[in-house]
């Protein structure tokens, strides 16, 4: 038994350790569409045993980034440029609604949270911290923001950033600067403790990425669509 095995490694438990280890690499592109997700080689890279990654990967199936085939096991769900559209599409939605609602339950803790996570970001670009990096970055100042709403909201956009399964992060040289400034502009919308401005400006942001995305030919997404199903 080794000393993680023992208790010596991550807090939570250690199918929830797996479970955002994975998110962040999904989320980052460090684990490509298409990928096989083999349990022991991913048990080996985040040092645990295989039964914490086999149901890690059962929840990222039911929630829609992981696929099982008879043959090759589990793979990462590939992403086509109309389901990239949708999903920013309903990130829009919801995280303004989420941003709009962290506003009006917002505390002086949490606004100190938010920046501290916004600082990190900032710091971690300038010092030209690698994209996959500053993407998992992005994805803790997001989900800070959206902490200080409510853990329903959360869990449900847990669940939409899990099904977002990007080949490469939006966090390029071309385009982080961008993006930081929009962090800032919805900052400075929550310490102003304007919710419906946030909210705009945490739509715009999102929009703007999907932009992004859809016209770098480096970052689109490029898998097929899927057929809907209908009863």
């Amino acid at each position: 038994m080794t000393a993680m095995d023992q208790g010596a490694g991550p807090p939570q438990s250690r199918t929830a350790y797996v479970l955002e280890r994975l998110k962040d690499d999904l989320a980052s592109g460090a684990i490509q569409p298409g990928d096989a997700l083999k349990q022991t080689v991913i048990a080996k890279r985040y040092g645990v045993s295989p039964t914490p990654v086999r149901e890690a990967l059962r929840i990222l199936e039911a929630d829609g980034a992981v696929t099982y085939s008879p043959h090759r096991g589990a793979s990462v769900r590939e992403m086509s440029p109309t389901a990239a559209v949708d999903l920013y599409r309903l990130r829009a939605a919801v995280e303004s609604t989420a941003t709009q609602m962290a506003v009006e339950r917002m505390t002086p803790e949490g606004l100190a949270e938010i920046e501290a996570e916004h600082q990190a970001l900032v710091a971690a670009r300038k010092k030209s911290v690698d994209p996959a990096s500053l993407s998992m970055m992005n994805r803790r100042l997001h989900f800070t923001i959206y902490a200080q709403s409510s853990p329903l909201v959360v869990q449900y956009l847990d669940l939409l950033w899990s099904r977002f399964t990007p080949s490469t992060t939006i966090w390029t040289k071309a385009h982080a600067v961008d993006l930081e400034e929009d962090h800032e502009s919805i900052i400075e919308a929550i310490r102003a403790g304007d919710p419906v401005e946030a909210a705009r400006r945490m739509s715009e942001h999102i929009l703007r990425s999907s932009r992004i995305r859809e016209q770098d030919p480096t970052t689109r997404a490029e898998g097929h669509d899927e057929q809907a199903v209908t009863g």
